[in-house]
């Protein structure tokens, strides 16, 4: 069976085209790995990155595109809605076929331990690569982003990186990586610009804070738009389906007399995903996923090149 990693680096640059495609170059240039999307947002100034193929070549893929984002972006001079607390943000791995968790855990500590050496920057694991129990949370790892780490990285004991100096990057601030189940990234726009409605509503359906057992979620303002946002990763759509999660969040705004204008899907999401969301609001009996022509179609294709 062909091994397949998937990786979803998110980097600290949503606004300059010019840095975004240079660092996506990195990952271009390596033929045996798929760059299958990625998508910038100019108010979070962050940019989702999501490609597959063997463990190996994925990690030195994402060792590649990491290194150009150390040299290309700095930290001191990065503004944005979204929490972050390095250049390169965020590196987790995720198990798509023929790989275990555990083989992706071992990547991510490979990923870590080389990336600091070649860098000199910080990493902390997060999730199923957790060395502590109060770093599996990416929330807990970043509290306090670029800005606070700064201040206690090399005083505070909780603050010791897993990989790397016990001292800040300068420009490229730190970096969690991780393994991790498929996440969906998932915004819900509200027709208000009240950011305190948003944060309420994120505070209703998150995990920490009452919520749905695989959401976490936060409050942002879209300025440009006029409009606030809550901005969500679904850590386990098969826990927490897309569309309870979307439900409760237009009750919650009915609440405060205000509408949903909309939703958006940050970078890829699982066709199950979808599925789901189908099977709920069209109330359908006895569907199975095996009745999309894609999937019967992409199915047929892999049997015959086994």
């Amino acid at each position: 069976m062909l091994k397949l990693v998937e990786c979803v680096p998110n980097f600290s640059e949503g606004r300059n085209k010019e840095v975004i495609e240079k660092i996506i170059d990195e990952v271009r240039k390596h033929r045996d790995v798929k760059l299958l999307d990625y998508s910038s947002d100019p108010d979070h100034n962050r940019t989702d990155v999501t490609f597959v193929g063997e463990p190996e070549a994925v990690k030195k893929a994402a060792l590649d595109l990491a290194v150009k984002c150390v040299e290309l972006i700095d930290m001191n001079k990065h503004k944005g809605e979204h929490p972050r607390m390095g250049a390169i943000d965020v590196v987790p791995f995720i198990p798509i076929s023929g790989v275990t968790m555990e083989d992706c855990v071992k990547l991510a500590e490979e990923f870590a331990e080389e990336f600091s050496k070649k860098t000199n920057v910080p990493c902390y694991l997060y999730e199923e690569a957790a060395r502590r129990e109060d770093r599996r949370n990416l929330a807990n790892v970043r509290r306090g982003e670029f800005e606070g780490l700064k201040k206690e990285i090399g005083k505070n004991p909780d603050k010791v990186p897993d990989y790397g100096p016990n001292r800040i990057h300068p420009t490229a601030g730190a970096t969690a990586v991780g393994a991790r189940f498929f996440l969906i990234a998932f915004n819900v726009n509200l027709g208000t610009d009240n950011i305190d409605i948003a944060r309420k509503i994120a505070k209703a359906v998150r995990f920490s804070s009452g919520g749905y057992r695989y959401v976490k979620a936060m409050g942002f303002e879209i300025k440009e738009r006029g409009i606030v946002q809550v901005s969500m990763n679904l850590v386990n759509y098969r826990g927490t389906p897309v569309f309870r999660v979307f439900e409760t969040i237009k009750n919650e705004a009915e609440r405060y007399g205000i509408p949903v204008i909309g939703s958006e899907i940050i970078g890829l999401i699982p066709l199950e995903a979808i599925v789901q969301v189908a099977d709920h609001y069209l109330r359908l009996e006895k569907f199975d996923v095996d009745q999309v022509l894609e999937k019967k179609i992409l199915d047929t294709i892999s049997e015959s090149e086994k």
